[in-house]
């Protein structure tokens, strides 16, 4: 058990280092640090309809880090927040082309480490890993000895 346990963390921490690697590589060339990128593609998907509050909630992330992040998202002129932290927050035009640009490349990013699986396989594994994070996540909230 401690040595599946052992596999599992050390899986996990390989995939994040190297999802976080492939981000701060592909936002260099934008002029941008890693953690833009969950901002600009929430803002993307919400169009129109996402505030900080709701985007700390998507991204995970705390109400400073979100902060931070939105401050250097509008001073690089790519997002647009309505007064507050409960304005609505939108894509500029040069904001749309760079997350346009992102999408793109982590469009090839998840067909490149997807490769070896069949959309049964692939939709397997993405239902597995989000009943693993939903366990987790239980977990942190309940305690392991409640489970």
């Amino acid at each position: 058990m401690i040595r599946r346990y052992t596999q599992f963390k050390a899986a996990i921490s390989r995939i994040d280092k190297a999802i976080q690697k492939i981000e701060r590589q592909e936002m260099e060339r934008f002029g941008l640090k890693g953690p833009h990128v969950q901002c600009l593609m929430a803002i993307n998907d919400h169009a129109q309809e996402i505030t900080a509050a709701q985007l700390c909630r998507i991204c995970d992330r705390d109400k400073a880090a979100i902060s931070r992040s939105l401050a250097e998202l509008e001073e690089k002129g790519l997002v647009h927040r309505e007064a507050g932290y409960r304005g609505i927050l939108t894509l500029t035009e040069q904001g749309k082309l760079v997350t346009k640009r992102i999408s793109q490349t982590a469009q090839k990013a998840v067909e490149a480490v997807s490769l070896d699986f069949d959309e049964a396989g692939r939709a397997a594994f993405y239902q597995a890993l989000e009943h693993i994070a939903c366990n987790l996540q239980s977990i942190c909230e309940e305690g392991v000895n409640d489970k």
